[in-house]
């Protein structure tokens, strides 16, 4: 036996013991052990189970690897939600390189800088996304070598340095690939986010932190009795893009879990909802856009949408969604977190007793931003970094602590000091805290209305629009008054044959605030409620209010 030096007593460690470092590799361990006949399937089309699934890890290491891949390289993917994302998601970590998910919903010029910023080295690329990669090309500083990924194997004719097709490629290579243990403070995964102004900004993740959100999130998602859980019979389909925040987790935790895997590819409502059905899909996640549409395409053939449960995060979820959703049968609940924070941060998982306090209940506890899951530290605290009052009332911002939040921005070592300032992660959200510590978001720093002296809530207001008949979706954003500094400005796209006046608007919001639900300085001027065909989104499905607003500076 030996000691560490140090001056602090530690234990013993025992020269022969394993360390067991917290690698991606491991989240493999336990269900290759005791799920190996799992199935994953993609589309429904292509089938295999986990231990095959494991094969094709290996394949996929040892093609990259004779394509020069080696610990500290950067491999880069392009794909829809596919059995090789899946397959990238693990491959490339273990073997010590980094996997850049690229967001492929962003322009071309940014997708070249990314490329560029990451130093990535080898492109694995859906065909469908060739033609931007021929036109980024010459742009490109250090992409050496294209791999193209296609659902016919095939190898398209494309003027670039291709490689060879993903398909052809693990058809030559070995199974037996060696996945050695190394520090698990290496880089594992790199994305890149839009949320703010100037170029996309590179957020990473090592395999520890990787793994202990994985734990953790697993942990607060399984241990409710009933409802809004995850269990080992779930059949999991993602409806987050798994370039953005690694699907917010959630593939790692299936894998880890052993859960049956649904991947759709693209997301096109007819396919998810025949998936749903024919794969028996129970657990998903996504955004409130993408729940919207699913709504509205199963009414029309009318789907057995009951037995879903799904998280909703990305943006709020209102009351009315929730309401919809749930009438359509499925058990819809609030997930927070944002692209620095692993993502998940905090859940809104309630007891089953507020299901019997009634509908209304229901939904408002839903609809909340939740409670921190465990390792979360989270705090609400004013601009001297004090806790405000856990009275649903004082406001302050959310700062986070936990093991898993990202440490920083890819070469912005300021825009990382003023993410971590004080020690605590910023995000910028602006929320109120209850004494049972669930948390509420106000709203965002930068999208709260400062008017006549109080603050408007943006999303308190799009909420209450959104609960009109005829809504389908509404945008509240600040624009400039000379007397009041701000005014509240709303945006509606109404649905198809509906009817609605500005003057019902304001009437309606009035009403609300003779109740005082809000305050009349939130109440916008008739001149002030615009009815638009859309509102502009970002490329992962939020509303995009950084550009609303430039549109009416």
């Amino acid at each position: 036996m030996r000691e560490t030096e140090t001056s602090d007593h530690l234990i013993a460690t025992t020269a022969s013991a394993y360390a067991y470092p917290l690698l991606v590799k491991q989240l493999l361990v336990n269900s290759l052990s005791v799920c190996a006949d799992q199935e994953i399937t993609y589309r429904g089309e292509q089938r295999y189970t986990f231990t095959g699934f494991r094969r094709r890890v290996g394949l996929l290491a040892n093609a990259l690897a004779s394509r020069g891949v080696r610990a500290g390289s950067t491999v880069a993917v392009m794909d829809w939600d596919t059995h090789r994302y899946l397959e990238s998601y693990f491959a490339i970590p273990m073997m010590g390189a980094t996997i850049f998910t690229v967001n492929v919903r962003i322009s071309a010029q940014q997708i070249a800088y990314t490329l560029n910023d990451a130093g990535a080295e080898v492109l694995i690329v859906n065909s469908d996304f060739l033609p931007i990669v021929e036109a980024i090309w010459p742009e490109l500083k250090t992409v050496r070598e294209v791999i193209v990924a296609s659902d016919d194997d095939t190898r398209p004719a494309a003027s670039l340095p291709i490689t060879g097709e993903y398909e052809q490629l693990l058809a030559t290579a070995s199974a037996d690939f060696a996945f050695e243990d190394f520090d698990e403070n290496t880089r594992a995964a790199i994305f890149y986010t839009t949320g703010t102004t100037g170029d996309p900004k590179g957020v990473y993740y090592s395999h520890r932190q990787i793994v202990l959100h994985a734990l953790a999130t697993a942990t607060t998602l399984c241990s409710p009795r009933t409802g809004q859980r995850l269990h080992r019979d779930d059949v999991y389909m993602p409806i987050t893009p798994m370039f953005h925040v690694l699907a917010w987790g959630m593939p790692y935790i299936a894998v880890m879990l052993g859960l049956k895997i649904v991947l759709p590819g693209r997301y096109l409502p007819d396919l998810l909802l025949r998936l749903k059905q024919t794969e028996r899909v129970t657990f998903s996640h996504c955004v409130p856009t993408v729940l919207q549409m699913l709504l509205d395409a199963s009414a029309r053939e009318q789907h057995d949408l009951s037995g879903w449960t799904m998280i909703i995060g990305g943006s709020a979820l209102s009351p009315t969604l929730c309401r919809a959703a749930l009438e359509r049968g499925i058990d819809v609940f609030a997930g927070y977190g944002m692209s620095e924070t692993g993502p998940i941060a905090a859940l809104s998982q309630f007891a089953p007793d507020a299901e019997q306090a009634g509908i209304d209940e229901s939904v408002r506890k839903r609809c909340m931003t939740g409670r921190p899951v465990p390792m979360v530290e989270l705090r609400v605290v004013d601009d001297e970094m004090n806790d405000v009052r856990r009275d649903g009332q004082a406001q302050g911002e959310i700062v986070l602590r936990s093991p898993y939040l990202t440490q920083g921005y890819h070469n912005r070592p300021e825009a990382s000091e003023a993410l971590w300032a004080g020690g605590y992660l910023h995000t910028q959200d602006v929320a109120v805290m209850l004494p049972n510590g669930c948390v509420q978001i106000v709203d965002r720093m930068k999208d709260v209305i400062k008017t006549g002296g109080e603050w408007v809530s943006s999303i308190e207001i799009e909420a209450l629009i959104n609960a009109m008949q005829g809504v389908e979706e509404s945008a509240v954003i600040g624009v400039r008054d000379e007397r009041w500094g701000e005014r509240p400005q709303a945006l509606i796209v109404l649905r198809p044959q509906a009817v609605l006046e500005a003057q019902q608007v304001r009437a309606h919001l009035l009403g609300h605030a003779d109740s005082k639900r809000i305050s009349r300085y939130a109440v916008p001027e008739v001149e002030r409620v615009i009815f638009v065909s859309d509102i502009p989104k970002t490329s992962v499905g939020k509303i995009d209010k950084k550009l609303l607003r430039q549109r009416f500076e």
